[in-house]
């Protein structure tokens, strides 16, 4: 097993914190980044701090659980339980986590511009993203694209949710705003949309047509990301809408 090299016996290109320097964050794995948090190893097997990262996520994602999932939740009592694991290693885990959670739960400021998927996305995070049940939002744009607010429309059950046009639109028209954006998160975490997703769509997107409420996205918030249907699909030729992003 690769568990028992030491980070310091990794060929240079191959250490994590210098792979994160050369590459990004984003091309480590999972192990990795939690092996530049653990900075040493040890524990069962005198295992490596890439091998204790990957021994932790083995422990988490025991009894089928998602261990990424699991590590949103963890608690220190659960990672001390982990061999090689101790107070700080554990504690300093879970404060990047709740940074992480910090950042991707920042909202930006009222009368932001939303002038592309990503920052509409980041405007829903914490209403929708990881929620057990599905929930439909909107968010009530004024005619620059200035935030006005974000309403949950409805709440459903663990697979599917209820929205009508009529309410989306009686709330645009209740607050002014003269453009709009949907969005639902899938509990299942992924991203993919379903029939009735477009369906439901390519509804709106006619009721914006006749209302003359330009309708500028739908949006399916996953874990830890989204889809624009606006980008990934052709319905906005099918009933355009006199704007865009």
């Amino acid at each position: 097993m690769t568990y028992c090299i030491r980070v310091a016996d990794m060929p240079h290109t191959e250490r994590p914190r210098e792979r994160l320097v050369s590459y990004g964050a984003k091309t480590l794995a999972t192990a990795e980044l939690l092996a530049i948090l653990l900075g040493t190893g040890q524990g069962a097997g005198k295992l490596s701090a890439v091998g204790l990262g990957q021994y932790i996520l083995q422990k988490l994602s025991e009894n089928q659980r998602d261990p990424l999932a699991a590590l949103r939740d963890v608690s220190v009592q659960e990672l001390t339980q982990i061999p090689g694991v101790g107070p700080a290693k554990a504690t300093t885990i879970l404060a990047a986590i709740e940074l992480g959670k910090r950042v991707l739960y920042s909202r930006p400021d009222e009368k932001t511009i939303v002038d592309n998927p990503a920052i509409a996305a980041s405007l829903l995070t914490q209403e929708l993203m990881w929620q057990v049940q599905e929930r439909f939002a909107v968010l009530l744009l004024d005619v620059k694209h200035r935030l006005i607010s974000t309403q949950i429309i409805s709440m459903g059950t663990a697979t599917e949710t209820i929205a009508h046009p009529r309410d989306i639109f009686r709330e645009a028209i209740r607050q002014g705003a003269v453009r709009l954006i949907v969005a639902h998160n899938h509990p299942s975490g992924h991203t993919e949309p379903s029939t009735d997703d477009i369906a439901l769509t390519r509804n709106l997107l006619s009721a914006a047509q006749i209302l003359a409420i330009p309708l500028l996205d739908h949006l399916i918030i996953g874990h830890g990301d989204f889809l624009s249907l606006r980008q990934t699909t052709s319905l906005w030729k099918e009933v355009p809408q006199g704007d865009s992003f």
